[in-house]
């Protein structure tokens, strides 16, 4: 069973999506996790990246956060998120991005927003393929002391070359590694000059809007919070 752990949502039952490339957080993972991450989840602007049934990102506005972005490119894993947000009564405090990774990532650092936390939790090959942190650095959607949040298998070899690992957690098959800003190779580890970052804040702006799938532009304004 799936479900929120602690907090404001806590034993709300969530809806799982009937596809096997969608993998929620086995619940003794997603509680160490939050254990380590519990201080930092007060306010927090939060993304969850590769979403699925959106447990993580759900756990964290449990928990304190104060909005969360949720991507996930599946039509079908969007709607189960979206039926989710709305069992726990947190569709106000929540956007669903149904893109792609990079897409939704290079818009988010259009719209100069900027997040607290990055969850990632992408199919397992694609670490084998490419690097999604990548993408977070070169768009500057990370804060200067923000954390990303990354799940992989154990015997995955992943070594990024744009942010620092500042600490591990293993159990069973899985590996959960904190990534933050530092010194690397050159430049990596720093926001992209002009790409959000520090000069921005915690802050996010909104121009657009996104809807299965495609990117819709929009001169309304979306619910996203501005700057404080």
């Amino acid at each position: 069973m799936l479900k929120v752990i602690r907090g404001l949502y806590k034993g709300k039952r969530l809806k799982r999506v009937p596809d096997p490339r969608v993998r929620p957080m086995p619940d003794k993972l997603k509680e160490a996790l939050f254990h380590v991450l519990e201080a930092e989840l007060r306010g927090a602007r939060v993304l969850d990246g590769f979403a699925g049934t959106g447990s993580v990102g759900l756990e964290a506005l449990s928990r304190g956060a104060e909005f969360v972005v949720f991507v996930e490119e599946l039509p079908a894993a969007a709607n189960v998120l979206r039926r989710n947000l709305e069992r726990c009564g947190a569709a106000d405090r929540a956007e669903v991005v149904v893109h792609e990774f990079n897409r939704a990532v290079i818009r988010l650092g259009k719209d100069g927003v900027v997040f607290d936390l990055i969850f990632l939790d992408p199919p397992y090959r694609l670490l084998d393929e490419r690097d999604p942190l990548k993408v977070v650095w070169k768009r500057g959607i990370l804060a200067p002391k923000g954390r990303i949040v990354l799940r992989r298998h154990r015997k995955t070899r992943f070594e990024p070359r744009f942010f620092s690992e500042k600490r591990r957690l293993d159990l069973g098959d899985d590996t959960v590694v904190f990534y933050g800003h530092g010194k690397k190779t050159g430049e990596a580890g720093r926001p992209a000059p002009g790409r959000g970052g520090a000069g921005r804040g915690r802050a996010g702006r909104r121009s657009g809007g996104w809807e299965e799938g495609r990117c819709l532009e929009k001169e309304t304004e979306l619910k996203y919070p501005r700057g404080r």
